[in-house]
């Protein structure tokens, strides 16, 4: 049975919803996310894998993003994927076939280098050159961009300016949670605007309880807390904040049959694989109890 974080009390889902008056619920879809690229990608296995040696690997993003699209389709929902150039370029047709079938295509970069560790000019570079492919291959306009696990920060002030002035209409790429490697938990909660460009920021989702604010909005929170918690946040932030909520996961997150990568430490290891055969199961269930949409049609007020 789920336990509320301590010193919370646990509201259920009706009452909740008993408490708000209907007109001002927010009643339209949430933004449901895909960072597409490969287990061996993920930035906490950098000092592991070796960047020039991700070609020697078992790629297994194709045949998880085929039960991602079938597992969407099934539920009618349309979502946004942000991609990887170096998956794009060796994966054509799959990107291509995710546009095809109604979804948002947009940026996550070119090969998961974290922007705290790029300066202005390599981060332009990257933005351009993955921009440049993703629209090159699919034959559709990218607006969207999100930062390699959410590494846009205080220390990156020109990030927002660039992606403006690359095309970029919005970014997704604040988690406002404190955590050891990524997390702005000063950053406001819904969408605003950065700097000078007036770019949307657009974060994941959380909720704040009793001066504590706390994550919901997918990747290994969701595979590490029980259902119950996802379901009830996300109805919290729409029907008492009255916003949509943002929502991500990984293909890789639905594969508990993925090579394993050795010589990892205890936490990198602990988060990266816990709970993954219970993953795709678990988005089946919140892709059918709520209303689910692209960044673009989520935010459509605001893009």
């Amino acid at each position: 049975m789920w336990h509320p974080p301590s010193g919370i009390r646990k509201v259920p889902v009706t009452e909740l919803e008993s408490n708000v008056n209907p007109e001002d619920r927010y009643s339209g879809p949430n933004a449901l996310t895909v960072d597409v690229e490969d287990y061996f990608q993920v930035s906490a296995f950098a000092p592991y894998v070796d960047r020039n040696r991700w070609s020697t690997h078992e790629v297994r993003v194709e045949k998880n993003m085929d039960r991602i699209l079938e597992l969407f389709s099934h539920a009618g929902v349309t979502g946004t994927f942000f991609f990887l150039g170096w998956i794009a370029e060796r994966f054509p047709a799959m990107l291509r076939r995710v546009a095809e079938q109604g979804h948002e295509i947009a940026s996550h970069g070119y090969d998961h280098v974290q922007v705290c560790s790029q300066d202005e000019q390599a981060f332009r570079q990257d933005v351009e050159r993955t921009r440049r492919v993703l629209e090159d291959i699919s034959g559709v306009s990218v607006h969207g961009y999100r930062a390699a696990s959410f590494s846009i920060g205080p220390e990156t002030p020109w990030a927002y300016d660039v992606l403006a002035e690359t095309g970029h209409t919005y970014s997704s790429s604040i988690n406002p949670i404190r955590h050891d490697r990524y997390g702005a938990r000063e950053a406001p909660r819904f969408p605003h605007n950065k700097d000078s460009a007036g770019l949307p920021e657009l974060p994941v989702a959380t909720v704040e309880l009793s001066g504590m604010r706390l994550p919901c909005g997918g990747g290994g929170f969701f595979r590490l807390l029980p259902y119950a918690w996802s379901k009830w946040c996300i109805h919290r932030i729409n029907n008492v904040d009255r916003q949509p909520a943002i929502f991500y996961f990984h293909p890789w997150e639905i594969d508990d049959a993925q090579p394993k990568i050795t010589g990892l430490d205890a936490r990198s290891k602990f988060r990266h694989y816990v709970n993954l055969k219970h993953t795709e199961k678990k988005l089946g269930r919140l892709l059918q109890d709520f209303s689910w949409t692209t960044v673009k049609d989520a935010f459509k007020g605001v893009i």
